[in-house]
């Protein structure tokens, strides 16, 4: 195939990405993938669209978003262009999509954040539906059953693998939600430098929710004797609020390497395990 930069058959070799294609690039089954795949991008599309058309019974519930990264230049009005208003139409696709979640406190900074990684609203609302609706299943429901379930299931698992701070925990009366509900609500942003929050969604992405119990096991068990120092429960409190500061969770790279190897074996099996019992428990309590 001749290599003419102003033809046809260049522009054909080169990929939409900038790459040139080898000579042997199979053109056939690449156009019978992409025939494929388009279907599925056509549909996706057609869907957002329909979204962003629904009724807007969704926005009074948006009441907190203009509070969405206060601290970030691109979210400010004078911004051009101001991406609050792709963080609502994110929203508000998002709660025509799944009413049964609608809008919870909480999305609008993950939401944000994935509008500010994707720069694409649509590309955004599909990886919102991926957290909310497959990995993180009942996190964000009225009842927030998962997210409730899951910060009990922490709790046992700091005492499977960090039993002293557990001990503390208990003896001062203090419940896990207290100190951990943000980690989880938030996916660890406004709490982790963003770099290190961008690595752990990665491999939550990649692995699933077994993730945040890694990140969390691993600043508990970093942190173990410090949080040990602790008298009382403003002491515990303001502890947890330390533990996520400082150069060990600046230094992503050896961050990400620490949640693999610090908390140990920890798999779904065990994961699932336990949110069994902890989902019967958090139901009891009504």
């Amino acid at each position: 195939m001749a290599r003419r930069e102003d033809g046809r058959d260049w522009a054909y070799r080169v990929d939409p990405y900038g790459f040139e294609r080898p000579e042997d690039f199979d053109y056939a089954s690449y156009e019978a993938f992409f025939s494929r795949y388009l279907v599925v991008l056509t549909r996706r599309a057609i869907k957002w669209s329909k979204l962003l058309k629904g009724n807007n019974s969704i926005q009074k519930s948006l009441k907190d978003m203009n509070r969405t990264f206060p601290d970030n230049v691109k979210f400010r009005k004078t911004a051009d262009p101001c991406l609050q208003h792709a963080l609502y139409n994110v929203l508000v696709a998002y709660g025509h999509h799944n009413k049964a979640v609608g809008y919870c406190q909480g999305m609008n900074f993950i939401a944000g954040y994935l509008i500010l990684i994707t720069k694409n609203e649509e590309e955004s609302f599909w990886l919102l539906d991926a957290l909310i609706g497959r990995i993180l299943p009942d996190y964000y429901s009225p009842a927030m059953l998962g997210l409730k379930t899951d910060q009990e299931v922490l709790g046992e698992l700091v005492k499977m693998k960090v039993p002293a701070v557990a001990e503390l925990m208990e003896r001062h009366g203090v419940m896990w939600t207290l100190v951990v509900s943000r980690w989880f609500i938030c996916l660890f942003i406004d709490i982790l430098p963003v770099e290190t929050v961008l690595r752990i969604w990665d491999c939550l992405f990649y692995e699933g929710s077994k993730i945040i119990f890694r990140v969390a096991l691993t600043l508990i068990k970093q942190n173990q004797a410090f949080i040990l120092e602790a008298t009382n429960f403003p002491d515990i409190c303001d502890k947890f609020k330390q533990i996520t500061k400082g150069t060990f969770v600046t230094e992503c790279h050896s961050f990400m390497q620490k949640i693999f190897a610090d908390p140990g074996s920890l798999s779904m099996a065990t994961i699932n395990k336990l949110r069994e019992t902890c989902r019967e428990k958090v139901l009891s309590q009504g």
